[in-house]
């Protein structure tokens, strides 16, 4: 006989290996179990098979449907096949261009860019900017004011992944209480950039909601601030910053006055497959099957923990990737996996673009090159890269990935004069690129992410010290031409 589940309440059933925890909080109906948590629906359109059995089939088919919300032939119907549907209660924000070399950033304001979930305060709930409701528990929203804001729901830096966890929770559990709301924009206010930010920190501040705060901005003084800014955001483990023109109104839509400026890139893709692991990773996930529009297919092998793995987005679903740029077929190089989707549109055709410290290529040669370059040849045994690694990370070695992080702090270049092979590595914070190949040819790079900059000097330390027992010794000459 079904049952009925009151606002507040919570109990526990017995599913088919493990007992779970039903709960309701307004209309928000709440199950423990994996199958619940991850579900791509919104929490308001979510079920699961204990609900039904405790609720009733009824009940939870008048509630959300006749197909469970977040399987994939609910999220094909929904979307027909494309990804999260816009709905009409999306709110008017404003978006971000890429921000280009070409713009002088004298000027305006600087920001850091926030790696949270974009969360517009409609002065009673949170919305998503697809028009999906957020719901925090009472005590996380009871102080804030009731003006309309644009900010991000954010934990900290490199803490994206947990942050779409609890905010896919809904309002239960005390893991809210590492969710700050960081606010940037006050879109009702009147006035430009300037008097709308002023309005919001007035109205947070009357409020005194200790899990909001307005976000911190400065005058940026030139391209030279802007690069140094970028690099200390970034040595803190943050994305970017982010560019608003002065005296600018909030526009609805992308739009210029608004730019977002990165040492890497970002952008969504569709999961469409599994490719199985090798080696460490044999019997779990060893790389995502993604595609673009216009049926670009690429790898993502890196930037997961051991548990997502283990349980990797199903196919279907969208995920963030970070990528340094892309190929001439429109591939994006050493793509690295950032997360899932809570609230994600269609992916997008990607364009290219320059980073802030990656040089404009040179010109062409105006008379043919007399070097005849021979083809390059795999690395050896003791290869530098996962067996999981994208199969698309061979880069130019010349402006690409290593002209936009700045520094080396360790570099080693070696030569086998028998084979005639050349073997290259530099340290760039907490990540190594290696460059190896025939002499006299381009070579090929590799990529590794190791999470520590002190791991990473001595993983690069240790590898050179195999390539000299390898019979490699140091360049006296550069290794191509």
């Amino acid at each position: 006989m079904a049952a009925s589940l009151d606002d507040g309440d919570s109990v526990e059933v017995q599913g088919s290996s493990s007992k779970y925890t039903l709960s309701r909080n307004g209309s928000v109906y709440m199950c423990s179990c994996p199958a619940w948590k991850n579900q791509g629906a919104p929490i308001d359109s979510r079920t699961c098979k204990h609900l039904r059995a405790y609720l009733g089939d009824d009940v939870e088919t008048l509630r959300i449907g006749t197909a469970v919300p977040g399987s994939r032939a609910a999220s094909t119907r929904a979307s027909g096949g494309s990804g999260a549907v816009k709905k009409d209660t999306a709110p008017p924000v404003l978006l971000a261009h890429k921000w280009e070399l070409e713009h002088d950033p004298t000027g305006w304001w600087m920001s850091e860019k926030l790696d949270g979930i974009r969360a517009y305060w409609d002065g009673e709930a949170f919305v998503s900017r697809l028009g999906n409701k957020f719901f925090a528990p009472d005590w996380f929203v009871a102080d804030l004011p009731a003006d309309t804001l644009d900010g991000e729901l954010w934990v900290g830096r490199k803490m994206f992944q947990k942050t779409t966890s609890i905010v896919r929770s809904g309002a239960a559990g005390q893991e809210w209480r590492n969710v700050h709301y960081v606010v940037f924009d006050a879109p009702n206010a009147k006035g430009g950039f300037e008097e709308r930010l002023a309005h919001a920190q007035h109205v947070l501040t009357r409020a005194a909601a200790p899990h909001a705060r307005p976000l911190d901005h400065v005058r940026c003084e030139g391209f030279a601030h802007l690069k140094d800014e970028l690099a200390r955001v970034e040595a803190l483990g943050g994305e970017g910053l982010m560019l608003r023109r002065p005296g600018s109104n909030y526009e609805i839509g992308r739009s210029t006055s608004l730019l977002k400026v990165k040492t890497f890139h970002d952008a969504e893709a569709r999961v469409v497959g599994h490719a199985p692991g090798a080696g460490k990773h044999k019997g779990r996930l060893g790389a995502l099957i993604c595609e673009l529009p216009g049926k670009v297919r690429f790898n993502v092998g890196t930037g997961f923990t051991d548990l997502e793995r283990q349980a990797p987005p199903a196919i279907g679903s969208i995920i963030t990737f970070r990528y340094q740029e892309l190929s001439d077929d429109g591939v994006p190089r050493f793509p690295s996996y950032v997360g899932e989707r809570v609230d994600a549109e269609a992916p997008v055709a990607l364009t290219p673009a320059r980073n802030i410290a990656q040089p404009a290529k040179p010109p062409k040669p105006t008379k043919p090159q007399a070097i005849k370059r021979a083809p390059v040849e795999p690395e050896p045994a003791d290869a530098e890269t996962d067996a999981n690694a994208n199969a698309d990370a061979d880069a130019d070695a010349g402006g690409g990935f290593a002209s936009t992080l700045g520094a080396a702090s360790y570099t080693c270049k070696l030569v086998h004069e028998a084979e005639q092979k050349f073997w290259e590595i530099e340290v760039r914070g907490t990540q190594h690129i290696t460059r190896f190949g025939k002499l006299g040819s381009k070579g090929q790079m590799r990529l590794a992410e190791l999470g520590s900059a002190t791991a990473c000097r001595s993983d690069a330390e240790k590898r050179a010290m195999q390539k000299r027992k390898a019979g490699y010794v140091s360049a006296t000459k550069p290794a191509t031409p």
